[in-house]
């Protein structure tokens, strides 16, 4: 041996590169491959764990089985850690856990075994400067990039940190008329007089749409017929405008619709007029929520009763106001009587009109008298819900029904007391859907999927029957219609058809995402407005999936409710909505 080979450093060990492999190959698959086979929040958690449990396998596998230096093995993990720190510390505000969790973590952990792979037959000194250049960009690269929130099936969508906003470019464009001055509310603050209201110029008829789902909702339209073969008959755009960002639908009562929307450091409550869309008032609280899943803005859609527009805010703020002038009648900041803090999701449950009495869901139900703001009733503190308390007439006995984490339960709307209860753990988003002749549809979380109960009124009191759960209809966000003895609504992304008698799926078919529907039962119809923002008419029968007609509505995901009154077919999202004038049938 000569000296010069004597003098040579030894050849690096190999690494042992074939778990690492592994657990790649299962990273990639958990990550992806699994949220496409289970859509929505259960392939969501799926997808969560397994990568969580593949980072792992992978830190133990290079920490005591990959055969690198010790520097190397110690070195890369504090850089991981570091770097992934680094980008949490730096990243845009839009940016929650979520995307820690499901693209940060997992997104560096599989450029750290593609570069250990790639760097295989380098030296050391090459090796740990390719590992390191791959952790450092995979990580950091994420804080030039903003999040704009994700789908009903947790797919987040990014955009360059710099770029603008649609509410950004919204704002821009100053709103047409001048605001009421902003009022900000204490956590504690009492209910807030502001005079007499002026006289509503309203015509004295009920609304015609009085809040969210329609007067029952129920997403049920009687006495309307439609034209379905829209490649020859379209339905005809009326007017276009933008809006701010929130998930709340609308309410209509003669020429006014009213929505809620976020704009910047504000929430407002809006009115517009239905024939072109113009803005007629606005109130204003200077409040913004925000979460990274979902976007800001107001969730809950307003109620009208009496000439008012009653509306709950995302931060838990309870408006009344003058529904033809918009001024505030009284106020209330719901956290400060129900002793809870807002949600992740921010408060979302519609307000309901009945007795005298406005009621609410912020952590627990509060009625409040509709004259005054006075708190009547506070009920149990449950937890948080997505769900809006629903009247229903069941045994003769008029009951709010409610779903919480803890299950369903009929109560007494005048002053909270329980009447029946049903325990089904979970965590509630859509609305109970009544069955007629007697029975509720219920779902306690998408992964549970629905439960036919009946409640049922005997001599020694209330006793509430199971009658089936089935996996055939798993709705995540996406409210459920009955029609001639059927259920119709969303398995997850997918529209299906279950039978009332045993919960057994009769059919199923057409994406539409996690959209939302109305019933046209005159008709047999179903007019879908899908998470895309696609209108499709869809045959309501359990003979098959028959889908009549499609066109596209909005731009960007479409969450909200459709509505259908005075003639019009109104849909926004967080962005934009428009009104649709729909072809009669006869015309």
């Amino acid at each position: 041996m000569d000296r010069a080979q004597s003098l040579a450093p030894p050849p690096c060990k190999p690494l042992r590169l074939w778990p690492g492999v592994i657990l790649f190959v299962l990273l990639l698959l958990f990550r992806f491959a699994v949220k496409a086979l289970i859509p929505g929040f259960e392939g969501f958690m799926w997808a969560i764990e397994g990568s969580l449990g593949c980072a792992v396998a992978i830190i133990l596998w290079w920490l005591f089985f990959s055969r690198a230096p010790w520097l190397d093995r110690i070195g890369a993990i504090v850089l991981i850690a570091a770097a992934l720190g680094s980008a949490w510390f730096s990243k845009h505000e839009s940016m929650g856990p979520a995307w820690m969790f499901s693209y940060a973590a997992p997104f560096v952990l599989i450029a750290f075994i593609a570069a250990a792979f790639a760097a295989r037959n380098l030296p050391n000194s090459s090796r740990r400067l390719l590992i390191a250049a791959a952790i450092l960009l995979s990580s950091l690269g994420w804080t030039l990039l903003r999040t704009e929130g994700i789908n009903g099936d947790h797919d987040a969508t990014f955009a360059w940190r710099w770029s603008a906003t649609t509410e950004q470019s919204l704002l821009a464009k100053p709103i047409p008329m001048p605001a009421a001055p902003p009022v900000e509310l204490a956590p504690s603050q009492p209910a807030v007089p502001a005079g007499e209201p002026k006289p509503a110029v309203l015509p004295a008829v009920a609304p015609e749409w009085p809040g969210f789902r329609g007067p029952n909702r129920d997403s049920v339209v009687p006495g309307v017929t439609i034209t379905t073969g829209w490649s020859q008959s379209p339905p005809v755009e009326i007017w276009r405008k933008a809006v701010g960002p929130g998930w709340s639908s609308f309410a209509v009562q003669g020429s006014l619709i009213y929505t809620q929307e976020q704009r910047g450091a504000e929430e407002l409550v809006t009115a517009y007029e239905a024939a072109n869309g113009d803005l007629v008032w606005r109130h204003a609280d200077r409040v913004r929520f925000f979460e990274s899943n979902a976007g800001a803005g107001p969730r809950a859609t307003p109620a009208l009763a009496g000439g008012r527009v009653y509306t709950l805010g995302a931060t838990g703020i309870l408006n009344v106001l003058d529904a033809a002038t918009g001024q505030r009648i009284w106020s209330r900041n719901t956290t400060g009587d129900t002793k809870r803090r807002v949600p992740d999701w921010g408060f979302s449950a519609s307000p309901i009109v009945t007795q005298g009495l406005v009621i609410v869901y912020a952590g627990r139900l509060a009625a409040y008298e509709a004259a005054t703001g006075n708190l009547k009733w506070l009920g149990e503190s449950v937890g948080g819900s997505y769900s809006s308390p629903h009247l229903a007439a069941i045994g003769g006995v008029e009951q709010l029904l409610i779903l919480t984490p803890q299950g369903a339960a009929g109560l007494d709307p005048a002053t909270g007391a329980p009447i029946w209860s049903h325990q089904w753990k979970g965590l509630p988003i859509i609305q109970p859907t009544l069955i007629p002749g007697g029975g509720i549809l219920i779902s306690a979380s998408q992964s549970e999927g629905t439960r036919r109960i009946d409640p049922v009124r005997g001599p020694n009191g209330w006793t509430v029957d199971t009658r089936w759960t089935s996996l055939a209809l798993k709705p995540y966000f996406n409210d459920t219609v009955i029609h001639k003895g059927h259920a119709y609504g969303f398995d997850a992304r997918i529209l299906a058809c279950i039978g009332l008698n045993d919960g057994q799926r009769i059919w199923k078919g057409g994406r539409y995402g996690n959209g939302q529907m109305l019933l046209l039962p005159d008709q047999d119809l179903l007019l879908i407005l899908s998470e895309d923002g696609d209108l499709a008419l869809v045959q309501a029968s359990p003979s098959e999936f028959t889908e009549l007609a499609k066109i596209h509505a909005l731009e960007g995901k479409t969450w909200n409710h459709p509505v259908l009154a005075s003639g019009l077919l109104l849909v926004r999202n967080a962005q934009e909505m428009a009104a649709f004038r729909l072809p009669t049938a006869g015309r």
